[in-house]
């Protein structure tokens, strides 16, 4: 029997435009981020100590955010989460010691960690089972509308002056204000009227669950380690590691002058590829989120997950291979990496807001937000000194390969869990 799909509220474009506003914003001062640390003369560990707690809080405060969404409207806590960004992101403006630029990339991800949850939370709260993989796949394809646009434009103006991306980033949380402050209202949902104590109550009982736990902790292990790593360290490797000149080439040769052009500057008569305007799998995820989406939703969770595993495993190694063999295997790669992500993040993110109750939805994605905390402190604390490792070894190709590894170990137990445990089963309304 064929069931029509639900359409969707006003409200749900509306979350969706905010959301390509923050990341916009987010992903432009987050994937040039590493080069800036880098022509300040920081080291890799210095940068990867930032990065760590930069995800750290970017993707556990949500488990807190969360909370007070559910208990005192998805509006006030957006308008919250943009009186702490603004201030943090006009702050880069004038520091530029460790110490200031630590402190001041620490305020951005607890801005960030108490916006995120919200817009998901939204598109779980107004859609249904005939329409959820479907309004997971626009809203994934909306974080990356923001996320292709905030790094180009920042790789452009930072070719000025930092502090003209930093300015731009500032106006995009302003936006956002606008937006939230004359067009969004809390979606429709049960309220139920608990305390903040009792909330938090709720986060214990949903992790003690123990199967749950293990869970998001293999998850965050070997799939959002791994993967963050891509966006910690690709703009750098790109932008110091491969010859961009060449990169340059072989793209105006595919694509034309006018898109090569777009994502490169000129030095003394010579067009250089920007590191973060190509280090960028979104580019990618616009055109093909929507099909990709329509494609697997016929499958379940854990068998995709386990193809974009090791799809982005094989993007990896064309990522070294770029170094090694020719620049334009790092295309090859990220075209690799961009369809293990379509594939595997939206779905398993979904699979995880649907093992909850509607009314609840803001407290399992924060939740789900606990595995990402894992994989993207372990990414910079761990990962990003590992590629500082290589680079200095003269071997930064190196670090690709044990990404790749790392990922289709993750593969294994991922399927070795779910054998002996079983799959969860996602929520029919």
């Amino acid at each position: 029997m064929i069931t029509s799909r639900t359409p969707f509220p006003k409200i749900f474009w509306t979350a969706n435009m905010i959301e390509i506003f923050e990341r916009f914003t987010y992903y432009g001062i987050y994937i040039s981020f590493g080069i800036y640390m880098e022509t300040l003369g920081f080291s890799k560990s210095q940068l990867g100590s930032i990065q760590g707690i930069f995800l750290f809080l970017s993707y556990v405060v949500p488990v807190i955010s969360g909370t007070f969404a559910d208990r005192y409207g998805f509006k006030k806590v957006l308008i919250a989460s943009y009186l702490a960004y603004l201030p943090s992101i006009l702050l880069l403006l004038y520091t530029k010691t460790y110490s200031g630029i630590a402190l001041t990339m620490i305020s951005i991800g607890l801005a960030a960690g108490i916006f995120k949850p919200l817009i998901s939370g939204t598109v779980r709260a107004v859609t249904d089972n005939t329409n959820k993989t479907l309004g997971f796949g626009i809203f994934y394809n909306m974080v990356n509308i923001g996320a292709t646009f905030g790094p180009l434009i920042a790789a452009k103006l930072r070719v000025l002056s930092w502090n003209h991306a930093f300015i731009v980033a500032a106006l995009s949380i302003g936006i956002m204000l606008l937006i939230t402050l004359l067009f969004y209202k809390d979606p429709p949902r049960d309220i139920e009227g608990k305390t903040l104590g009792e909330k938090f109550r709720d986060i214990g009982i949903a992790l003690s669950d123990l199967r749950f736990l293990f869970f998001l902790i293999i998850l965050g292990l070997f799939f959002w380690a791994p993967f963050w790593s891509f966006f910690n360290v690709a703009a750098m490797y790109v932008e110091f590691q491969i010859d961009t000149a060449t990169l340059y080439e072989n793209i105006r040769a595919v694509t034309g002058a006018w898109f090569a052009n777009l994502i490169s500057t000129e030095e003394n008569g010579v067009h250089k590829v920007l590191g973060e305007s190509i280090a960028n799998s979104a580019y990618y995820i616009i055109l093909f989120q929507v099909l990709v989406s329509s494609v697997v939703k016929r499958f379940r969770a854990i068998p995709v997950l386990s193809a974009g595993l090791v799809i982005i495993a094989a993007g990896y190694v064309c990522m070294g291979f770029a170094r090694t063999l020719a620049p334009a295997w790092f295309l090859a790669g990220v075209l690799l990496f961009a369809t293990g992500e379509m594939a595997a993040s939206p779905r398993i993110q979904e699979y995880i807001t649907w093992l909850a109750p509607k009314e609840k939805a803001g407290l399992y994605m924060g939740t789900n937000f606990l595995a990402l905390g894992i994989g993207g402190t372990l990414s910079g604390f761990l990962f990003t000194r590992l590629y500082g490792y290589f680079k200095d070894c003269l071997h930064s190709e190196k670090f690709w390969f044990w990404m790749a590894a790392i990922m289709l170990g993750g593969m294994v137990i991922i399927n070795l869990y779910m054998k002996i445990f079983g799959e969860f089963r996602e929520m029919e309304d």
